[in-house]
């Protein structure tokens, strides 16, 4: 039974103090976060997702995005072990989450590192980013737990920004979409559609063809319309400051046993 579920998570008073690694840091209005965030987690709702929010993790800036934290594939989650240690602290709440979801819980182990952001999953592929954040090790560690479950694992090189879901995410029918300035090779991608902005790049599928993608992106936005997807925006600018975007804030639970 495919299942509608969506881990949140309350940005923390600290977000300010969250990380940037490939932009120039921009003051944060923490308290217009807030809402943004508020409105991202209902435009969820009223597409039909059951939003389940994880505990605060207050002291940790960066937890509010929630994805780097678990990869979900069919009822397992592997909890991530984040590249800087300083986010290493975020996933105990999540753990928590998933194990009262019913997931069977896997663990990224040491010498592993794994942010969430840098797998995209389509079908049963899994790309998985080698970014800043992520190591070889951690790659083989998510193939033993994935693979035996029908995933087919390709690794990817992201050298030009923060996570591979930076740089690409897919589309309902597979295709990958990515802005190509910031992506290392679009030619391993097998089809592949270039969008005008670099917020164009990332979309949520929400069901039905309708596409939760950020208001910084409108070009994007008009040519995914034109192609006959429903975009629905959302204003998360103040998490772009942060390198964020639209699939940081949340873990889609697809495929939950009853």
């Amino acid at each position: 039974m495919p299942s509608k579920k969506a881990l949140i998570r309350r940005p923390s008073p600290r977000l300010a103090e969250g990380l940037v690694t490939h932009i120039e840091r921009e003051k944060v209005d923490v308290d217009l976060a807030l809402e943004q965030w508020g409105a991202y987690a209902e435009a969820l709702r009223t597409h039909g997702w059951e939003t389940i929010e994880v505990d605060p993790a207050d002291d940790c800036p960066d937890s509010v995005f929630v994805e780097d934290t678990v990869v979900m594939y069919k009822n397992v989650a592997l909890i991530a072990r984040p590249g800087a240690e300083s986010r290493r602290e975020e996933t105990a709440g999540v753990e928590e989450a998933v194990a009262r979801l019913g997931c069977s819980v896997n663990w990224i182990w040491e010498p592993g590192t794994l942010d969430g952001g840098d797998v995209l999953k389509i079908d049963d592929t899994i790309y998985v980013g080698r970014s800043g954040r992520t190591n070889t090790a951690a790659v083989q560690q998510l193939r033993a737990v994935f693979e035996p479950l029908g995933a087919r694992v390709v690794s990817l090189p992201v050298t030009k920004v923060l996570h591979l879901k930076s740089a690409v995410t897919a589309l309902p029918d597979g295709t990958v979409i990515g802005h190509v300035p910031l992506v290392d090779k679009p030619a391993l991608f097998p089809r592949f559609l270039t969008v005008p902005e670099e917020s164009g790049s990332h979309v949520v599928l929400l069901g039905g063809g309708k596409l939760l993608m950020a208001a910084s992106a409108p070009k994007t936005a008009d040519l995914l319309a034109d192609l006959g997807h429903e975009p629905v925006l959302v204003d998360i600018g103040e998490f772009e400051k942060l390198e964020g975007c639209v699939t940081c804030l949340s873990v889609r639970l697809r495929e939950l046993y009853a």
